[in-house]
């Protein structure tokens, strides 16, 4: 690391510090949102088949989560663990951490394509697809599928330009996907008339050029962690390290495609297509809401990680309270947001009427949970920063997996479909204070022993 990054995280005022690494984050995260969702809100528009292309890209969503968990399991695990050895100095090990990273995230993007590809249709019924919607979810997946390098490529080694403390360099590499993606899907969608396939080529061309944009800073000059040959050969000892870390994170969000499985079959059992498709609308609007949130965690993260490496404890103390601060203070406006308009985030994405009359009855309780959830991903994120694997493999496990998944199955079989709904603040609130806790038993243990 360069002296002025190094000295900028090692001294610098922790307030404009963490706005000047967290603001890029935010921006790239809202943008990455769009990114995302705009290709819903298009498809959900499109004329006499919208509501049902959105369901059917809705059921694709486990399958799209579960090829970005494998690109945070290799960021989020090896950026953090760069970070630290930038922290003590120790250049050479850092950039081996990244080079395994890269051989890791081009043999995931071998694998998961061959195997989506191969299984593709029977894994979409079972993730509640319809004879109505599956034809749908075909056409976007089939593409979608290409740019699997792409997107292991754009996310896992995003984060080790985070890492460096070049904030704004790596919210740029989102920007030009996102802006590439929403210019084309108007013009793929409805100009040459593609419709589902015109969003999926133009995902798949905005990913490749944040994919060429990432690989190409990170062999440059511009760089102070750069992608080298000698480096990409296989260490199992760092491997080892990466995986222990980035397991919780690729929980966190491999879960996610665990969890729309259990919605969407659940709700193709119990109300039908336009309960799956409430589903697509209420997780989109959950990105919307909890992006931010990610953003300033992400912007933050290199802060501790950095600080931890390098024993400045009380910078460490000091960044984690203003994270918690603000984190808190996003997601309570979030909630209230969800409470208030739940029908002017619908028409976001559909103007079937059936379908937003149900999102404003079923909003206000899926979201009521969000307001402590920053609580949640701000020590979370410490835990992460601190290198604490165990600690965060329990966390991602506990709201996801030991809560909400279980929730979701028992509570219609007492209340209908409505139960699954109910499932998600229950989970939110139950995890969050629980993360609470263990931070708060734990914090200055982990300090002590760094």
């Amino acid at each position: 690391m360069n002296h002025n990054t190094d000295n900028k995280l090692a001294v610098a005022p922790i307030g404009k510090l963490m706005f000047s690494m967290a603001m890029p984050a935010v921006i790239a995260q809202m943008v990455n949102v769009l990114y995302n969702i705009v290709d819903r809100m298009y498809i959900g528009h499109i004329p006499e088949i919208g509501a049902k292309a959105l369901t059917g890209l809705g059921v694709c969503f486990p399958i799209l989560m579960l090829i970005s968990a494998f690109s945070a399991f290799v960021g989020s695990g090896g950026a953090p663990l760069a970070a630290i050895q930038l922290g003590k100095g120790n250049k050479d090990e850092a950039e081996r951490i990244l080079g395994n990273g890269v051989t890791m995230l081009i043999t995931f993007s071998i694998i998961l394509t061959i195997g989506f590809i191969l299984f593709k249709k029977p894994l979409l019924y079972a993730f509640g697809a319809s004879d109505e919607t599956i034809v749908y979810a075909l056409e976007y997946l089939s593409i979608y599928l290409i740019g699997t390098i792409f997107v292991q490529a754009a996310v896992g080694l995003n984060t080790f330009i985070t890492c460096q403390g070049y904030a704004t360099t790596a919210m740029l590499s989102v920007l030009i996907g996102a802006i590439t993606n929403i210019a084309l899907d108007p013009i793929l969608i409805f100009g040459f008339n593609l419709g589902v396939k015109g969003a999926a080529i133009a995902t798949v061309i905005s990913q490749a050029l944040s994919a060429i944009w990432v690989v190409y800073f990170l062999c440059s000059k511009k760089s102070n962690l750069r992608i080298k040959i000698g480096h990409l050969k296989p260490n199992w000892k760092i491997i080892g390290a990466i995986s222990a870390l980035g397991v919780s994170p690729f929980i966190m969000q491999a879960t996610e495609s665990l969890i729309n499985v259990v919605f969407n079959s659940g709700l193709q059992k119990y109300g039908g297509d336009v309960y799956v498709g409430s589903m697509t609308i209420l997780q989109s609007v959950m990105q919307i809401f909890i992006i931010p949130v990610q953003g300033i965690t992400m912007g933050i993260q290199p802060i501790i990680s950095y600080n931890y490496g390098a024993k400045n404890h009380d910078r460490v103390k000091k960044t984690f309270k203003y994270s918690l601060y603000v984190t808190c203070t996003v997601t309570c406006i979030s909630t209230l947001l969800a409470i208030i308009c739940p029908g002017a985030f619908a028409s976001l994405f559909t103007a079937d009427t059936e379908l937003i009359a149900l999102i404003e009855k079923v909003m206000p309780i899926f979201m009521a949970g969000i307001w402590i959830f920053g609580v949640q991903m701000a020590c979370q994120s410490a835990f992460m920063g601190m290198g604490q694997a165990k600690i965060s493999l329990f966390l991602a496990l506990l709201r996801k997996v030991i809560l909400l998944v279980p929730l979701a199955l028992i509570l219609p079989m007492f209340t209908d479909v409505m139960g699954i709904y109910y499932a998600e603040p229950i989970a939110d609130i139950l995890a969050a204070l629980t993360t609470g806790i263990i931070f708060a038993l734990n914090f200055k243990k982990i300090l002590a022993k760094a």
